[in-house]
């Protein structure tokens, strides 16, 4: 079977920033990414989160195009709740180093439970 174009986009998507427009002033980023899915490590069922991304940014800004495909990168990653949450700040701090960032996974309930995970980083000045 042939690769659609948009599963190699999304294959081939990394995080890519540019140049913070208004360096110096700090101001709020808000990104929802409502449709973020992945599988539970443990089962293998799908899991379904809306992911919240909040920064101040220093030098770089991410690109919404780029976010988008490595966010839809998770789609098929065996990956738990918490893990989630913590690499997409670790990936995202790597690449754009704001001065501060929050990622929240917001996972809807699944087995009547609902999780949120929320992890956070600043900038040592």
């Amino acid at each position: 079977m042939e690769i659609k174009y948009g599963e190699r986009n999304i294959a081939e998507g990394q995080l890519i920033t540019f140049p913070n427009p208004r360096v110096g002033r700090r101001y709020n980023i808000d990104i929802t990414l409502p449709e973020f899915t992945c599988k539970c490590p443990f089962s293998g069922y799908p899991d379904f989160a809306t992911i919240h991304i909040t920064y101040i940014p220093d030098e770089r800004v991410v690109e919404l195009k780029a976010l988008k495909l490595y966010i839809n990168n998770y789609r098929d990653r065996y990956i738990s709740h918490e893990e989630t949450a913590n690499q997409i700040l670790d990936d995202f701090v790597a690449v754009c180093d704001p001065l501060e960032v929050v990622v929240k996974a917001d996972f809807a309930p699944r087995g009547n439970v609902h999780m949120i995970v929320e992890v956070q980083h600043k900038k040592h000045q």
